[in-house]
C-alpha cells in the first residue's frame, strides 16, 4: 500500500506574498508583545498589560507612534531597546533586514524571497532588486547615523555625553522610520514629545530633516542622491517631491493662521519659535508623529487639518503610511482632467494609464470608508467626541502617531479598534485585501452600459 504524499510544502508554495507579509508582520508583533510584557521591560514601579504591551509592539512595528503609556517613563532600558528594534526592523521592512543577514553571510537571494522583497518595497520590477536593497541599508544607516551625531552633539550640552547618546540613536531610528517614539518623558513629563524643544533650531531642523527623508521613499531618496551624476528624475521623484513639497508649505501657512492667536499654541511663542512650530506640525502629519505643541489644545480648524494631511500621508516606497502623496495628486489630476474636459491625467508631459487612477481612486476610498467605520466604532465606544475619534483613528491609519490624548484613556476594546486600524495603516488597504482574498484573472468582460452621473 502506498504512503500518501506529504503536501505541506505544495500548499505553502500557494502562499502569496501579501499573505507572507501579512504572517511576518503578525509573527513579529507577538514576539514584541511577549518581550513588552516581560518584568524587565519596565521601569522600577511600572507594570505592562499584555494588550498594553500589544498595542506598544503594533505601534512600533508599525512604526506609527500612538502609544496608551509613556515610552521614556514607562519602560526600562530593556523595554526601550526592544521598542527600538521593532521600529528598525519595522520602518525597514522585516525582508529587507533578512535580506541584510542573508547578504552577510553570502547567501543567494531566491525568486521567491525577491518576489517578496518585491512586495513589501512596493516596487514595480524585479530587475535590480538586491542592489536596491543594499542601497537602501545603506541610505538608512548613513542618515540615521548621521542624524544621531547630531542631535548627540546638541543634548551633549545639557546632559551626560552617553545620555545624549543614546537619546539621539534612539530618535534618530524613530524619526526616519516615521516611527513617531520618544523617551522625552524623562526629561519634560510623560508624553511631552519634543514639546521642550519648541524654540531649539538643531533640534527642529534634524528632526524635520528626517521624517522628511524617511517618509519620500528609499526609491525618491536613491534618484536625489544621483542626481548631481544624472541630472534626471523619474516622473514619480517629481511628483512625489512637488506633492510633498506643496503639501508642507499650504499646511505650515494654515497652521501658522490657525493657531497664530491660540494662547496655548503660538501666541506665546516669538517668531522664530511660531515658524518652527508652523513647519514642525506641517511635515509630522506626513508619518512622523512628533510635536513641539500640544495638539489637544489646538483649534479644532487645525486638528481637522491635520486629519487631512495624515489621510494623505508619506510616499510609496517609505516607511510611512495614508493613502500616500502620489495617490493624492492622480485623484487631484483626474479632478482637474475631468472638470478640463480631458480624457488623460498629464504629470510633467506624460499621461498616466488609466489603471494608475482606478488604483488611486481604489485605495482612496477603501482607506476613507475604513477610517469612517473605525471612527463610528470608537466614538460608540469610548464615547467620545467624533472630531478626536477620528484623529486617533486616522492618525493610526496613517501610521502617524499623533494624538490628541484619547489614546492612553483609552478602554480594553478601544485599543484593540486602533490595534487593528494600525496594522491595516501600515500593510496598506490594498494589500491586506490581497493577502485575505487574492484576486482572479479576468476572463471575459461585461457588455458596456451607462450610468447618470452628476
Amino acid at each position: 500500500m502506498s504512503q500518501p504524499k506529504f503536501s505541506f510544502p505544495t500548499k505553502l508554495s500557494k502562499i502569496t506574498p501579501p499573505q507572507i507579509l501579512t504572517f511576518g508582520f503578525i509573527v513579529l508583533i507577538s514576539i514584541g508583545a511577549v518581550l513588552l510584557s516581560l518584568p524587565m521591560a519596565n521601569a522600577p514601579g511600572a507594570h505592562t498589560t499584555f494588550i498594553d504591551a500589544l498595542f506598544t509592539a503594533t505601534s512600533a512595528v508599525c512604526v506609527t507612534g500612538l502609544v496608551v503609556v509613556d515610552t521614556g517613563t514607562h519602560f526600562s532600558g530593556f523595554g526601550q531597546t526592544v521598542i527600538l528594534m521593532l521600529m528598525q526592523i519595522g520602518g525597514l521592512g522585516f525582508m529587507t533586514m533578512a535580506t541584510m543577514i542573508a547578504l552577510a553571510f553570502r547567501k543567494r537571494i531566491s525568486l521567491r524571497e525577491r518576489l517578496l522583497l518585491q512586495e513589501s518595497l512596493n516596487q514595480t520590477s524585479l530587475e535590480g532588486i538586491v542592489r536596491f536593497i543594499r542601497r537602501v541599508l545603506v541610505y538608512a544607516f548613513v542618515i540615521e547615523a548621521a542624524g544621531a551625531a547630531l542631535l548627540a552633539i546638541r543634548w551633549s550640552l545639557v546632559m551626560p555625553l552617553d545620555q545624549a547618546i543614546y537619546m539621539g540613536v534612539f530618535h534618530s531610528v524613530s524619526m526616519f522610520t516615521n516611527a513617531g517614539f520618544d523617551v522625552m518623558g524623562s526629561l519634560h513629563g510623560p508624553f511631552s514629545s519634543f514639546v521642550g524643544h519648541v524654540d531649539d533650531p538643531i533640534v527642529n531642523f534634524v528632526v524635520m530633516m528626517l521624517i522628511f527623508l524617511g517618509g519620500i521613499g528609499f526609491i525618491v531618496l536613491a534618484e536625489v542622491w544621483d542626481y548631481p551624476k544624472q541630472r534626471k528624475l523619474s516622473l514619480h521623484s517629481k511628483v512625489v517631491l512637488s506633492t510633498s513639497g506643496v503639501l508642507f508649505l499650504a499646511g505650515a501657512v494654515l497652521i501658522f493662521i490657525f493657531e497664530f492667536t491660540n494662547s496655548n499654541t503660538l501666541e506665546p511663542l516669538g517668531l522664530s519659535g511660531k515658524l518652527y512650530s508652523s513647519l514642525f506640525q506641517s511635515i509630522s502629519p506626513r508619518s512622523g508623529g512628533a510635536n513641539t505643541l500640544d495638539i489637544g489644545a489646538m483649534r479644532h480648524a487645525t486638528q481637522f487639518l491635520l486629519v487631512l494631511l495624515m489621510f494623505v500621508g508619506a510616499s510609496p516606497g517609505s516607511a510611512g503610511g495614508g493613502i500616500k502623496v502620489t495617490t493624492f495628486a492622480i485623484l487631484v489630476g483626474a479632478v482637474i482632467a475631468m472638470i478640463r474636459g480631458k480624457q488623460d491625467v498629464v504629470f510633467f508631459k506624460r499621461r498616466l494609464a488609466k489603471d494608475r487612477v482606478h488604483k488611486a481612486l481604489t485605495v482612496a476610498i477603501i482607506s476613507l470608508a475604513a477610517i469612517l467605520l473605525f471612527t463610528m466604532l470608537l466614538s460608540a465606544v469610548e464615547d467620545a467626541d467624533i472630531l478626536a475619534a477620528l484623529f486617533e483613528v486616522t492618525s493610526a491609519f496613517g501610521t502617524t502617531g499623533l494624538s490628541t490624548g484619547l489614546t492612553p484613556t483609552l478602554s480594553t476594546i478601544g485599543k484593540l479598534i486602533i490595534i487593528t486600524m494600525m496594522f491595516v495603516g501600515r500593510l496598506g488597504p490594498l494589500t491586506l485585501a490581497f493577502s485575505l482574498a487574492p484576486g482572479e484573472k479576468e476572463l471575459y468582460r461585461h457588455p458596456e452600459g451607462k450610468i447618470m452621473i452628476g
